[in-house]
């Protein structure tokens, strides 16, 4: 992975594709956008191929992949399909149908509340979070906690972009290993 050549060229051809949008969602917030990164089959593809990659060499005992809203979605589903294992999503609140489990987070710009539909979890079940991007770790932290809850043991998480000048990782629990592809300053 990192120190390798040919992955390391792998990542900085995705990271070209990559936009950001200051003051977007609101004043103060520079936002990168994954999604000007998957615009084209090739990139697509080469985001699919990375994250299969590094989920095989670190997270090889994965049994479900947990995507957070929304854009954790977009890869939780074809990177477990991809891995035969379970996709879990955990949602906003009030999204979810059925029974749910909460947890309620502050935010780099607010709170926010998460939800799991209670029974989608079993004890012990080895789950690795996904998501586009870490910036305060809040989210990441949030659902860590919430599938604790839930018996699951989180083996780590994965993302797509980091934004490091934020320091998210300072606030992830300890036992939770974080790779990320995109590192920004």
């Amino acid at each position: 992975m990192e120190g390798n050549a040919e992955y390391e060229k792998k990542i900085a051809l995705l990271k070209t594709k990559v936009q950001s949008f200051p003051d977007f969602p609101k004043e103060g917030i520079l936002f990168w956008d994954i999604f000007s990164a998957i615009a084209d089959g090739e990139s697509c593809r080469l985001l699919q191929s990375l994250l299969t990659e590094v989920v095989q060499a670190k997270f090889p005992e994965v049994e479900a992949i947990v995507g957070l809203e929304a854009r954790g979605f977009l890869f939780s589903f074809s990177l477990a399909a991809e891995l035969g294992v379970a996709c879990i999503p955990v949602r906003k609140k009030g999204k979810l149908p059925g029974d749910v489990l909460s947890y309620e987070y502050d935010l780099e710009y607010g709170s926010d509340t998460l939800q799991i539909q209670k029974g989608t979890i079993c004890p012990g079940l080895k789950c690795l979070i996904v998501d586009d991007l870490m910036a305060t770790g809040g989210s990441i932290t949030a659902t860590s906690q919430l599938l604790k809850r839930c018996g699951a043991q989180v083996i780590g998480c994965l993302v797509v972009m980091e934004l490091l000048s934020l320091n998210g990782r300072n606030n992830i629990p300890d036992n939770i290993s974080v790779h990320s592809l995109i590192k920004y300053d």
